[in-house]
């Protein structure tokens, strides 16, 4: 068809359309992502990953593939938990990646294992705890552990079930706090090891899933329960996922899947 390449994927419903661009020569401007991006002029997606080479974008990284990964609304974002194991699995099926490798980000390289059974895990960096702060939900205030995963999160614990919060509307957040924004989640301790949760992300809005509020999720409960190791499993609607907290260290293992391939029409590309 001549068009330009693009896979749609999922990792726990987190969507994500993937652009092959190994020499960053797509013009991606935040037009053109928050027009894929878009659910009825669009693809849909919950966000874009460029799938690019380092040394093409003059990206430092010991990786030889980065995820360049834009929010739904074009805002570039340093990180997506979920993003980066569709965009591992994707570099495993094209065969162009073999073995463990790593994949570079905006907030770091991200070493990555895909498993047979095809969910993947990924060496998230540490989940660092920088203080406290609230969100107000419909009018009604949350206190919550604000905690950095490479991009900034603050987790409320709640004592409703998370599943009665009315999230379709941004929640209201400390600015001065988070000058560029933050991912917002909700959190029901179901066990010591079991967690329930939904999230509100900067530039999208409530998604299925969220791979670094997941890890931020168990940083935050087990900061909370006075002490910073631990793991657990997280129940998101997307599905599930499990999470490790270390010393300066986490891990997210979850499923990751292509669902489509084809190519977006050059025309409406030029006009997005």
């Amino acid at each position: 068809m001549g068009g330009i390449a693009f896979l749609k994927g999922h990792g726990t419903q987190n969507d994500f359309v993937l652009l092959p661009d190994p020499d960053g020569r797509l013009d991606l401007t935040e037009a053109r992502v928050a027009a894929l991006c878009d659910r009825q002029r669009g693809l849909g997606a919950d966000g874009v990953l460029r799938v690019v080479r380092s040394t093409a974008i003059g990206e430092s990284s010991a990786g030889e593939w980065f995820m360049d990964y834009r929010n739904a609304d074009g805002s570039i974002a340093e990180m997506c938990g979920n993003g980066v194991r569709v965009f591992a699995r994707y570099l495993v099926d094209e065969g162009l990646v073999t073995g463990d490798f790593i994949v570079g980000t905006r907030a770091g390289d991200r070493p990555v294992q895909v498993h047979p059974d095809r969910s993947v895990t990924v060496q998230m960096g540490p989940a660092t705890i920088i203080g406290a702060s609230v969100t107000m939900v419909a009018g009604r205030p949350f206190s919550g552990v604000a905690v950095n995963v490479g991009n900034p999160h603050l987790v409320s614990v709640v004592d409703d079930d998370v599943d009665t919060l009315d999230l379709r509307d941004q929640p209201d957040f400390d600015k001065d706090f988070f000058p560029e924004g933050v991912n917002l989640e909700f959190i029901n301790p179901l066990a010591d090891d079991v967690l329930k949760m939904r999230v509100h992300e900067r530039g999208v809005g409530e998604t299925r899933a969220c791979g670094t509020g997941t890890v931020a999720a168990v940083a935050a409960h087990l900061h909370v329960a006075g002490t910073d190791t631990g793991a657990a499993t997280v129940e998101i609607p997307g599905g599930v996922v499990q999470v490790t907290i270390s010393k300066g260290a986490s891990t997210l293992t979850g499923p990751a899947e292509i669902v489509a391939r084809g190519e977006l029409d050059e025309k409406w590309w030029a006009n997005a």
